[in-house]
């Protein structure tokens, strides 16, 4: 009998170093610029990682991921803010206190985008391709349309006075807790449904893979950490309405999965640093600013159709 060989847990040690990383971040970040383009990087590259699980691993094509976005925005917001007080008491509880209230919101947030994506994706994803999009982008237009029509969550005025619990700790922590389970997920042997399902369907669903059970998963854990991004993006911007997660929130995510390259992880996350900071860089010609950037998204498509990022596929 061959002895069973243990090599270094290398991803859980990263995803170590990575915490204690984002630890640090806390307490050296104090400028306000700094925290705020810091904490737009990490929940860019949340959406994008969680979104590449669907649209690069598993090969659907989903532009609704904005959608599983303001489920968690408004459902996390809703616990710190509409049952805070009442729990924290009128002192405002401890930074503690206030911590383990934003972590419960924030997996209360991230569990209801996984159910919405569960509702939406079994009946769904037996689609495929263009079809699969078109309902994807109806369901974040019929979220959209719900959350401006509940008074309770504000109506169109959105809510207002979110606690500002979001730290750049908090983001990255949350981020590289998010790389750590899609790579794990992804080079598990579980996770090679995923590939086998985005490569040939058919010859998958030959070899007895429920091709449908697998795209459901990639959906479900999608969503869910899209959630958590949406509760760190509630409490980092501490106002939110329906249009902050229209369809052009949804294209922008899909922009950096298709700019990393699809099915890349490091690709992706690269591409959405990169597009969270294309517009600073541009701040001094402002009134081109979006202009440049929509030529450039042209040209990096024209010259690199297969991603900016893509060199390689490794799960291969």
């Amino acid at each position: 009998m061959t002895p069973r060989r243990f090599g270094p847990p290398w991803p859980h040690l990263l995803l170590g170093g990575a915490l204690l990383a984002a630890f640090l971040l806390t307490r050296w970040v104090t400028d306000p610029y700094a925290n705020d383009v810091l904490t737009t990087i990490g929940i860019n590259v949340i959406l994008a990682v969680s979104l590449n699980l669907v649209n690069g691993y598993t090969g659907q094509f989903s532009l609704g991921h904005a959608g599983f976005m303001s489920v968690g925005a408004y459902l996390s917001a809703a616990i710190t803010l509409l049952l805070g007080p009442s729990i924290l008491g009128e002192d405002g509880g401890t930074p503690w206190a206030q911590n383990a209230l934003f972590f419960g919101g924030l997996l209360v947030g991230g569990l209801s985008a996984a159910a919405a994506g569960l509702l939406v994706g079994i009946p769904s994803l037996r689609l495929r391709g263009d079809y699969l999009a078109i309902v994807t982008l109806g369901f974040g237009e019929i979220i959209r349309v719900i959350f401006q029509n509940i008074e309770p969550l504000g109506g169109a005025l959105g809510l207002n006075g979110i606690p500002n619990y979001t730290t750049v700790g908090w983001t990255f922590a949350i981020a590289a807790l998010t790389v750590f389970v899609v790579g794990c997920l992804i080079n598990s042997t579980y996770g090679r449904g995923f590939i086998a399902t985005h490569d040939d369907e058919i010859a998958a669903e030959a070899m007895g893979l429920n091709t449908t059970r697998y795209k459901v998963v990639a959906f479900v854990v999608g969503a869910f950490f899209a959630g958590l991004a949406g509760g760190l993006y509630g409490h980092f911007k501490m106002s939110i309405t329906a249009a902050s997660f229209d369809f052009t929130r949804s294209i922008e995510i899909v922009v950096m999965v298709i700019l990393g390259g699809m099915g890349n992880t490091l690709g992706v996350i690269l591409a959405a640093i990169l597009l969270t900071l294309l517009p600073e860089v541009l701040c001094p010609i402002a009134e081109f600013r979006m202009i440049l950037y929509a030529l450039l998204l042209i040209v990096l498509m024209l010259l690199r159709p297969q991603g900016l990022f893509n060199f390689r596929r490794s799960h291969r």
